[in-house]
């Protein structure tokens, strides 16, 4: 057992100095240095995404009836905007129609959004925007107020109520 240690303790020994340079300043590529200086220097200009609303309240609608509208937006920042996913709290909104390809500084996109208009009352969805932004991610609402619709067939609350007594 104490040969087998002897023997890695020499092996190492032989690998760890014959590994050593006398000039590693010399491998050194000064073309290398400039370009990782220049990727160093531009590392934090972040795309900045600016809309032009963050919440669009659709007022009063019936319940049941689709709308839809378009979040436009700018990439205000010195990189390409990637917008790579864009996704709802719920099935009932749908984004859909952006732009996958990068926005170069100073260009515009929009996206749409399909809210099927059902609920109750005041209604308020989150639409979450995926970037490359500093934060990752960016967020608009949608808002509604939701009245009954006036076609709607009643409901029946009170026939459970007279059959019991019946």
């Amino acid at each position: 057992m104490k040969k087998v240690i002897l023997g890695l303790s020499a092996l190492c020994m032989v690998a760890f100095t014959s590994c050593k340079e006398d000039n590693a300043a010399s491998k050194i590529n000064s073309d290398n240095v400039a370009a990782a200086a220049e990727r160093d220097a531009t590392a934090g200009d972040f795309p900045v995404i600016s809309f032009e609303e963050t919440e669009h309240d659709f007022g009063t609608i019936v319940n049941g009836t689709p709308v839809e509208t378009k979040f436009k937006y700018t990439n205000t920042g010195d990189s390409p905007l990637v917008v790579s996913n864009i996704k709802s709290t719920c099935g009932c909104t749908v984004p859909s129609d952006w732009n996958k390809d990068p926005i170069a500084p100073g260009d515009s996109a929009e996206f749409t959004v399909k809210f099927n208009g059902k609920g109750n009352n005041q209604v308020s969805k989150s639409i979450t925007l995926t970037t490359n932004t500093e934060k990752g991610s960016e967020v608009v609402k949608i808002k509604a107020f939701i009245e009954p619709d006036p076609n709607a067939p009643a409901k029946k609350a009170g026939t459970a109520a007279i059959k019991s007594i019946n």
